[in-house]
């Protein structure tokens, strides 16, 4: 590809990522095209699902009247045969062809060359893109690639505008009656219906939704607020840098202060906010409008300037969210939706009226979703297509088993699922029961369950439901929710509440686990590869002085308790794990000498989380007491899948016979160095999974509180002898899918239909 064409395909990204609508996305596209390919048409098609067919949304030489108002059912005409066999059609004389469709109303039969693409996204046909010229002739390969690199990216930014609302084909975004369904990650299971509540980062333009204003009045006073603030700051920017820069350098900030002059960009917002918006929407769609013109100009200072004209967007969106007071309450069927939600914002809201909770970004294990776990809240992530500036006070059902969002869903639908949520309604009734019972199969087998901790909620509703203990405390939750390192003084007064709360109870503790997939607000880690990166034991041994403190607390805690066991996070090597009894050994004598007291040395583990660990079991038995299994990760890391990857999140699966054997052997080996194994993954929260964990041997289980009592029924109602012969039967198949059905079948078969999720799932 010709440096010219890589600069007429950037040139086009740019500006769509600038662009505010559809069709002005698309008219960039056809025009820059056109022009750059030298041809007489440039088309683009894009799929209706809903009708199966395929609509002209934008041209540059066929009739103009035809756009929006032409459209090809799927399969017909050389446009349906480019979607059909999902790759280019390259014809000289396309009215020849015999899947041609002529139809009169684009004047397409005055064309006879014809090269279609199709725009893809996850596997999917999204649309067509269509070049044609009159004089019949060979489209070359070099168009082909051209044309390929081009619907590559485009496929990815008109995926993204669907997501921020600025690009919705086939309705108008202003009716918001459109029944649509999206599919995302579960994270935390459940049923919810609702109406959406938009949650925004602070002074983020592109996820500011559109509101009608209250009080126009109100929103015209709060914008002169923040214009004027804004004007203060810059000029006390252009003050503080005269001795720093030259006056032609700090020449952005006259230009900032002309921009903001009454007749510029204020009074050009202030029209939006008369029109019916409320200011936070005005400053967007104002500023996103000269971000497009700045973008198409010709000169090259003048489009560089596009970064500062959202910097100064930025900054004017900031002081009316400071000064923005319109907070409205959560009613009790709020359905949270936004980018990412913060494990802090989370918390900071009223938890009792959040029925669920909707991300386009985040992860199915990140801490947000730990926290909604804990506190039964529905949760689904990576639900990358959600329109989000669009969904503001729209009804919705969320289907957390399943990963789905229906936005204005139908009355049959909605009448289903709240049908379900009786169904779960009568099933945590009857496992009430549970919570007095413990877990003991019916051939006299004791399986001690503990929680995973990380909130108090957890710890309450951890001794409400019977836990033995606790498999899990996450220490890195209370250091997410502050804006500082937590002190030793701070830390020791936290870990010696979950200890009280589970006197003469074991009470495990995970030293700190961040990395860039969950840092914290005060100490940000950016890697591109964050799975595998900076995290967990590998930061905090490059930090002795965080993990000293940590220790030293926990130590601490434990004085006249004596449950402390203390876990470590992704370990790799043995040699991490003496650095660490090295550093242990001293913190713990420093501190008796410190206390004038003796304290009982605390057992230590290690979680096996990285595949390596498996290989040297023999190695790891001479110097840790217990064993933990992190099955998330180590699912992750054995099968290779990000499962937060919309694209590979179907090969993510803990059925994997690959798993299920790793995990038998790992017993085996324990056990003849007779050391404890426990499981605190969400593979020990899942009664299926459970039963066969069960059967292999592990000696505790711990999971979420919010599914103590369905294993705990689970096991009470499957023998051993059966369980085993469960794990005989599965670890000789080796298929996931097949292996879970097996197990299904044996729960429906034996009263225990209730416990398996497939059968609440509703068919949209």
């Amino acid at each position: 590809m010709s440096n010219m064409q890589l600069d007429t395909l950037r040139r086009i990204v740019q500006e769509i990522n600038a662009s505010v609508s559809l069709h002005e996305s698309l008219d960039i596209m056809v025009n820059h095209v056109a022009d750059a390919m030298h041809v007489d048409v440039c088309s683009i098609y894009l799929l209706d699902e809903r009708n199966r067919r395929y609509v002209l949304m934008a041209s540059k030489g066929l009739k103009p009247e035809a756009v929006g108002n032409v459209a090809l059912n799927v399969g017909e005409g050389l446009v349906g045969l480019v979607g059909q066999r999902e790759e280019i059609v390259n014809l000289d004389n396309a009215p020849k062809h015999e899947r041609f469709a002529y139809l009169p109303e684009t004047g397409e039969e005055l064309f006879n060359s014809f090269l279609g693409v199709p725009v893809m996204y996850r596997r999917k046909v999204m649309g067509v893109l269509v070049v044609q010229n009159k004089e019949p002739q060979d489209f070359s390969e070099a168009a082909e690639s051209f044309l390929v690199t081009l619907c590559a990216q485009l496929s990815g930014v008109i995926a993204h505008a669907h997501a921020v609302g600025n690009i919705d084909v086939f309705r108008k975004p202003t009716t918001g009656s459109t029944y649509k369904t999206f599919q995302g990650v579960s994270g935390a299971g459940g049923i919810a219906l609702g109406r959406a509540i938009v949650l925004y980062p602070p002074a983020d333009l592109t996820v500011i939704p559109d509101r009608e204003a209250e009080d126009i009045s109100e929103e015209l006073d709060l914008l002169d607020q923040a214009i004027a603030a804004v004007r203060l700051e810059i000029q006390s920017l252009d003050e503080k840098m005269q001795d720093s820069l030259m006056s032609e350098e700090r020449a952005l900030f006259s230009v900032f202060l002309r921009m903001l002059d009454e007749n510029a960009l204020p009074s050009e917002i202030k029209d939006h906010i008369r029109a019916g918006s409320w200011a936070q929407g005005a400053v967007r769609k104002v500023i996103d409008k000269h971000v497009v013109l700045f973008a198409q100009m010709e000169d090259d200072y003048l489009r560089e300037r596009v970064s500062d004209l959202k910097d100064l967007g930025r900054r004017i969106l900031a002081c009316l969210q400071e000064n923005d007071t319109s907070h409205r309450e959560l009613s009790p069927d709020s359905i949270l939706i936004g980018e990412e939600i913060s494990t802090a914002a989370l918390v900071e809201l009223p938890v009792d009226n959040i029925a669920a909770i909707v991300t386009s970004e985040g992860a199915a294990n990140s801490h947000m979703v730990i926290v909604a776990r804990a506190l039964g809240i529905p949760t689904v992530v990576g639900v990358t297509e959600l329109p989000i500036t669009t969904l503001d006070d729209i009804e919705m059902i969320v289907d957390a088993y399943q990963g789905r969002v229906f936005v204005n869903p139908p009355r049959r639908l909605r009448q289903r699922y709240k049908e379900v949520q009786k169904e779960e309604e009568q099933i945590a009734k009857d496992l009430k029961q549970y919570e007095t019972k413990d877990a003991i199969t019916p051939d006299g087998v004791s399986i001690p369950l503990f929680v995973n901790t990380g909130l108090m909620i957890d710890v309450v509703r951890g001794v409400q439901r019977g836990a033995k203990g606790v498999g899990l405390y996450r220490s890195e939750i209370p250091f997410m929710l502050r804006e500082r390192f937590p002190g030793e003084e701070e830390q020791r007064a936290i870990y010696r509440q979950q200890l009280s709360h589970f006197a003469n109870k074991p009470v495990i503790m995970r030293t700190l686990d961040i990395g860039a997939d969950k840092d914290l607000p005060y100490f940000s880690i950016e890697e591109e590869n964050s799975a595998l990166g900076w995290r967990g034991l590998r930061f905090t041994l490059d930090h002795p002085e965080i993990f000293s403190a940590q220790i030293r607390a926990m130590l601490k805690a434990s004085i006249g308790l004596n449950n402390l066991h203390i876990l470590l996070p992704m370990v790799t090597s043995v040699s991490e794990v003496e650095e660490v009894l090295y550093l242990l050994e001293r913190d713990w004598i420093a501190v008796q000498e410190e206390e004038q007291v003796k304290i009982t040395k605390p057992k230590i583990g290690i979680m096996v989380e990285v595949p390596s660990v498996l290989l040297q079991i023999d190695e790891f038995a001479e110097l840790v007491d217990f064993f933990s299994v992190g099955s998330n990760d180590l699912t992750q890391y054995l099968l290779a899948v990000d499962r937060n990857n919309p694209h590979v999140a179907n090969v993510y699966s803990h059925f994997h016979p690959s798993i299920l054997r790793a995990l038998k052997r790992l017993v085996e080996d324990c056990h003849i160095h007779q050391k404890p194994v426990s499981v605190c993954g969400e593979m020990a929260g899942d009664p299926l999974s459970a039963i066969l964990l069960m059967a292999m041997g592990f000696n505790t289980l711990s999971m979420s509180s919010s599914n103590i009592l369905r294993v705990r029924k689970a096991i009470c109602h499957v023998p051993m002898s059966d369980a085993k012969k469960l794990l005989d039967d599965v670890l000789q198949m080796n298929n996931p899918l097949v292996i879970k059905s097996w197990l299904e079948h044996y729960f429906k078969t034996h009263g225990l239909a209730d416990m398996v999720k497939s059968n609440r799932l509703v068919s949209a």
